[in-house]
């Protein structure tokens, strides 16, 4: 009997980052919900990763519209730290994705099994553009880390974004970062916001930032361009260093008992004990507030 051979396509990036860094970024869940998508009008919610030899991933993949969602998952056939991965989809579907480690660089390179659905050039032009939104984030998060919270609220996910983003009630929740923490701005896309906290000096402090996404009771998605010091928005210079363009992302998901409210937030070092901390207390708070 004669075995069809399986086409087999190549996606291919150089990432200015070193191989550890790039790892980290492929194979942590916080960080793939910030790359697995491969265009504008997508968006990864979840994810989760058994990396070993016969566990499992998936990511969940959504149309912001909210016109079609799938979850893109496979087993592991093979881990090998810092250098290969392989694994296999539910179709049978083989991939290999190879990290080569050049110096302060990383060449990754992902060979996979063609579908028959869809054209060789459509395959390999989303795996490539999905690849070129994670040499961009990998990119930018050489120094530094995505952070991942996420906690179960007993209220449908209007009322947890209603209490999450609404103008008195923003204050009580965040009060665990800072008992004088509000915003000034909008929550509608593309509008810019103001984080504010007060020192004992009353001097503004805070963050000066961007909607970069609000999907209703689904997403939000928030980009910080500055600080605000001493009331004065500062977007350039040594102040802004390594925080410019920092994501910090609200999911919304439904479920049987309420809604499971994920956060994602690029951090450094310096600040991730702090805001480890601070965000447990504040969606706790949150969740309080909901639930009463």
């Amino acid at each position: 009997m004669e075995t069809m051979t399986k086409t087999k396509i190549t996606v291919q990036a150089l990432v200015n980052a070193p191989v550890k860094k790039v790892w980290e970024a492929w194979t942590t869940p916080a960080a793939i919900m910030q790359w697995n998508f491969a265009s504008d009008d997508w968006y990864c919610p979840g994810a989760a990763n058994d990396l070993r030899v016969g566990g499992k991933f998936t990511s969940r993949m959504e149309a912001k519209d909210g016109s079609f969602g799938f979850d893109f998952e496979g087993i592991y056939d093979e881990v090998v730290d810092l250098k290969k991965i392989t694994y296999r989809m539910p179709d049978g579907q083989q991939a290999t994705t190879t990290f080569t480690g050049k110096g302060e660089k990383t060449e990754v390179t992902t060979i996979f099994d063609a579908e028959t659905e869809n054209s060789v050039e459509l395959q390999q032009g989303g795996w490539q553009a999905i690849l070129n939104n994670f040499k961009a984030y990998a990119e930018r998060m050489v120094n530094m880390e995505t952070l991942y919270f996420e906690i179960e609220i007993e209220a449908p996910a209007s009322k947890v974004a209603d209490i999450m983003l609404g103008e008195k009630t923003f204050t009580e929740w965040t009060a665990e970062f800072n008992p004088t923490s509000t915003f000034r701005g909008s929550w509608q896309k593309g509008s810019k916001v103001l984080f504010i906290g007060v020192d004992d000096k009353g001097n503004e402090g805070g963050m000066v930032s961007r909607i970069k996404e609000h999907l209703p009771n689904k997403h939000v998605s928030i980009q910080h361009l500055g600080v605000l010091d001493k009331g004065k928005e500062v977007t350039e210079g040594p102040a802004v260093a390594g925080w410019a363009g920092a994501l910090e992302n609200y999911y919304f998901l439904e479920t049987k008992g309420g809604t499971k409210l994920s956060v994602t937030l690029d951090s450094n070092a310096e600040f991730k004990e702090y805001f480890s901390e601070s965000w447990l207390r504040a969606l706790k708070k949150l969740k309080q507030i909901c639930e009463a």
